[in-house]
């Protein structure tokens, strides 16, 4: 799964992508710093799989990762080619969720394109720029199906209906994605890539002095997700970045320092991989412990086709423990001797933290 890291320049995505992914980003304040998309994998925190080498002590432990892009910082006019604006658009089209950092505080040595922070006006440049794109599809997409429906199709004809409704949605300056779809208009969405139908996490950026508190800039933004039931993480880019060039014990003093329980990252990690309706199931033995990820609602063959497709086109069943289970009696034959190991057939839908073996023909 790709999340589009985005927002205005010089907010802190780069500062961003670079604590969580290491990967070194060009990082400077002017504009357009970033210009082609930087990319980076990132391991999803899950404490589960320390508990379990505690256990089986195995040569590899291997947690689920998820990938983020570092995109160009977009600018008022995108949608029509300002800035680097065809180009960040066409980079978002490609991820699955955006991850939109707005910046919530002040600072004269650090250039806002806009001259100050303001996280309302911030946070509405880019959505605005968003939904026009998409209206200027959906648009084109409304003459070409107009034309076909001249021969009286009637499917046609409720495409092209249902594609007028979500306009006006669009330009009521509300994104595709708080659009209230009835049941019969689902078919007709298959086809649409619209910027502002993917799932948004909105990441405040505060100062180091606002750090366990919610500062005004970042209220005003928790208020503006609520009105599209999205959710606000706050991190300071800046402190974050920090903790990466630390050993992990001096991190969780300074961390600790801070009254923070967790790092920014990873709270932004692990809301992502919710936010993306994504879960990991657990596999386990002396040679690798590893979470892999699926989307919640995935069937156990199709989670056997994670590791192998081999698992999945020969599967049997599936023999199931729950985590908690496992870690209370310490192994998988004391749970099996208390019947908690389940075999479970093609229709069980894998849960979270399901510790999983997979039976197959070859």
């Amino acid at each position: 799964m790709k999340l589009g890291i985005v927002g205005l320049p010089n907010v802190g995505k780069s500062t961003l992508f670079n604590a969580l992914t290491h990967a070194g980003a060009a990082v400077a304040n002017y504009p357009f710093c970033t210009i082609d998309p930087n990319v980076g994998v990132v391991a999803v925190p899950d404490s589960r799989l320390k508990a379990l080498d505690q256990i089986y002590h195995a040569k590899k432990v291997t947690p689920a990762t998820i990938e983020f892009v570092d995109i160009a910082g977009l600018v008022e006019g995108a949608s029509k080619g300002e800035g680097l604006g065809n180009q960040f658009l066409a980079n978002i089209r490609e991820t699955d969720a955006i991850v939109h950092v707005v910046r919530c505080f002040s600072d004269p040595d650090i250039i806002h394109v806009s001259g100050k922070a303001n996280s309302l006006r911030d946070a509405g440049i880019i959505q605005l720029e968003l939904i026009l794109s998409d209206m200027e599809y959906i648009e084109r997409r409304i003459e070409r199906v107009a034309k076909s429906a001249k021969s009286g199709d009637k499917s046609l004809l409720k495409e092209k209906g249902f594609l007028e409704k979500l306009l006006d949605h669009l330009a009521n300056e509300r994104p595709a994605r708080t659009y209230s779809l009835d049941e019969s208009e689902i078919p007709f969405t298959k086809e649409l890539w619209l910027l502002s139908s993917k799932p948004v996490l909105y990441v405040a950026n505060i100062s180091e002095d606002d750090i366990g508190t919610v500062p005004e800039e970042a209220k005003k933004l928790q208020d503006y997700a609520q009105n599209e039931n999205a959710e606000v993480v706050m991190v300071s880019a800046k402190i974050e970045e920090e903790f990466q060039s630390l050993e992990p014990e001096e991190a969780a003093e300074f961390m600790a320092s801070l009254g923070m329980e967790q790092s920014g990252l990873d709270s932004i990690i692990s809301a992502s991989y919710k936010l993306l309706g994504l879960i990991s199931f657990l596999t386990i033995g002396e040679d690798e412990i590893r979470a892999w990820t699926i989307k919640q609602g995935t069937k156990a063959p199709q989670a056997a086709g994670k590791i192998h497709t081999d698992f999945e086109r020969g599967f049997i069943r599936a023999e199931v423990v729950k985590f908690e289970d496992l870690i209370a009696l310490g192994s998988i034959a004391a749970a099996r001797e208390k019947g908690l190991v389940k075999s479970e057939g093609k229709e069980y839908v894998i849960q979270d933290g399901d510790c999983t073996l997979f039976r197959f023909n070859v």
